[in-house]
């Protein structure tokens, strides 16, 4: 099969979102979890996804893997890079966005290279610039309180210019252009990278925007995206008209365990939700957990013999700023992964569970890692951007990783239904 589009993704979730509009485009999509060893083969796959934890690293160490994932891919002869972040553009003044972006410019050999973060399907849209949430701009809803990298102007030329190297130039293409087509739009691309404006923000306000600019940008070494630009542009490679059916998973079954380590306003709902619904709940305190508590995920252990349950760090925004301020930021945010990935560990060894459905992109990452999965097939979707994955091997672990701002109210049940 040929290897026909490499990807990197700055964090877990993120990766399996983009999987999974990849693979409803047409291509066939193997996700790697991790820069992969020296040596390891590359899959034999329409498409490859590197997922890395690299949204909120330092800037020298998310170009450093990121150049690594993408090195890993092109010797296995895949020529088109795709740098994915997250539909709501996560970043801070200092990165990580445009330094990887340029570092994968540079390793392409991209004379430019587009950002376009939209994903309408989820109400993620662009319009001369600004990136709205619905009917709301990105800096009017709860991302401008996220406790990592909150994200206060919904302009993205100007959030993204901060974080380019001195003497770069970004622009804008926007959408009176973009409803013109590809021809229009490919031509505005050219003509801003000969005036020296070679980062390009693209608006798009419907999937068909985005139809426009994968096949504007078919031929060009880099794009940087959201997941929307994925599957229009799995289809400009594949020739795919419509949606192509996911690939079957291997059947899993037993204990289901979920785990929630994100406080978006999304994920507050759907806790929320599955408490009302009588789903049992389990809350997971960062305060106890200094204090060297651990009585709750032995709690959360014992209650899967009796079906799913769910262990949440998840709280009001009110509430995570308290704890901030007492543990600081990065503590709090550690002491949550690293207890939610040792929980998954010890139900996967202790209460044989083989069925995760993980919130946060962050935590997300933090278990995978726990439970040693590498490469994952990816199937049906929950919700956009969410699909369930199984690991390869002869037991396979099925994980469904979802974002904070993802899926609806009822995801958690959504998601039990559809399992493996």
């Amino acid at each position: 099969m040929a290897r026909m589009l490499g990807a990197v993704a700055d964090d877990f979730t993120g990766a399996t979102d983009l999987a999974s509009m990849l693979t409803r485009g047409g291509l066939a999509t193997v996700l790697q979890l991790g820069v992969p060893e020296a040596g390891a083969p590359c899959p034999e796959a329409g498409a490859v996804v590197v997922a890395l934890k690299s949204r909120t690293a330092p800037v020298a160490e998310a170009v450093a893997e990121s150049r690594a994932a993408w090195a890993w891919m092109a010797g296995a002869g895949i020529g088109r890079a795709y740098f994915k972040y997250c539909s709501t553009f996560d970043s801070t003044p200092a990165g990580n966005i445009g330094p990887v972006a340029e570092a994968l410019m540079a390793d392409t050999g991209a004379p430019y290279t587009v950002y376009t973060p939209a994903l309408p399907e989820n109400g993620r849209t662009i319009y001369m610039g600004k990136l709205f949430v619905g009917d709301r701009l990105l800096s009017e809803t709860g991302m401008a309180k996220h406790p990592l990298t909150p994200m206060t102007d919904a302009d993205l030329v100007r959030v993204l210019a901060p974080q380019l190297a001195p003497g770069a130039a970004a622009g804008l293409v926007g959408w009176p252009v973009v409803r013109q087509g590809a021809a229009a739009i490919r031509a505005a691309l050219e003509a801003h990278a000969a005036e020296g404006r070679r980062h390009l923000v693209v608006d798009a306000v419907a999937q068909g925007d985005l139809d426009a600019l994968a096949e504007a940008v078919r031929d060009l070494p880099l794009v940087t995206a959201g997941s929307g630009l994925g599957i229009s542009l799995a289809r400009v490679l594949t020739g795919t008209a419509g949606e192509a059916d996911p690939p079957a998973l291997p059947a899993v079954g037993g204990p289901a365990a979920l785990l929630s380590g994100s406080c978006s306003e999304a994920t507050n709902a759907q806790v929320a939700r599955w408490e009302a619904d009588g789903g049992r709940l389990f809350r997971l305190d960062p305060l106890a957990l200094a204090a060297g508590d651990e009585t709750v995920p032995d709690a959360m252990r014992a209650a899967l013999a009796e079906g799913p349950a769910l262990l949440a760090a998840t709280q009001p925004p009110e509430q995570v700023a308290r704890v901030q301020a007492e543990l600081g930021t990065a503590r709090a945010a550690a002491l949550v992964e690293e207890a939610l990935a040792r929980t998954a560990r010890r139900l996967r060894a202790e209460a044989g569970v083989r069925r995760f459905i993980v919130a946060g992109g962050e935590t997300s990452g933090a278990v995978a890692q726990a439970l040693g999965a590498t490469q994952l097939r990816v199937g049906r979707s929950i919700a956009p951007g969410v699909p369930w994955c199984t690991t390869l091997g002869p037991e396979p672990v099925a994980l469904a990783l979802k974002s904070g701002n993802f899926g609806a109210v009822t995801f958690f049940a959504d998601a039990l239904e559809t399992a493996p």
